[in-house]
């Protein structure tokens, strides 16, 4: 067993009317929301990925696959406690976790604190171990022109089995 794991996520998800605008596990005063098989929180996925990566699992869609009925319309938040529960089970914690939101709009900073609070619960950890970020593209892209939202992550994980163990 290695004492750290690193996992990287990316998500997209297309920007449409009629639909919440959900990242982080928080609701967005915007008058567009994400298009996808569940509540499409790119920033939930990325960071799902992220650690299903770190853990060689594969990533969400293997898992939570957007054929299977279970998962419409479902909140991101229980997908990643279901990615925290295996990730414990494999030994592992998180050490820290970096996510980068990538948007042109709406400007996400009021809204950060909460969603690093709703990450670090999801997936048992302390805020201070989760840094959130956005940033634009400056008008560039497929975000900057606000057709969709884009998520990175990053994340670090820790043995929780004791060196004095492994002796």
């Amino acid at each position: 067993m290695n004492d750290f794991r690193i996992g990287h996520g990316y998500d997209v998800h297309r920007l449409v009317s009629d639909r919440k605008l959900i990242l982080g596990g928080v609701e967005i005063d915007f008058p567009l929301g994400l298009d996808g098989h569940s509540d499409a929180d790119v920033l939930i996925h990325a960071a799902c990925d992220a650690v299903l990566g770190a853990l060689g699992l594969g990533d969400i869609g293997r898992h939570f696959p957007d054929t299977d009925q279970t998962y419409k319309g479902i909140c991101s938040l229980i997908l990643a406690r279901k990615c925290a529960e295996m990730m414990s089970e494999s030994g592992y914690r998180i050490s820290n976790i970096d996510i980068t939101v990538i948007a042109q709009k709406p400007k996400l900073s009021p809204y950060i604190e909460r969603m690093s609070e709703n990450v670090a619960k999801a997936f048992s950890t302390s805020p201070e171990n989760v840094n959130i970020k956005a940033t634009t593209e400056e008008k560039l892209g497929f975000t900057g022109r606000m057709e969709g939202i884009a998520c990175h992550c990053v994340v670090l994980l820790v043995s929780t089995e004791r060196q004095e163990d492994r002796s």
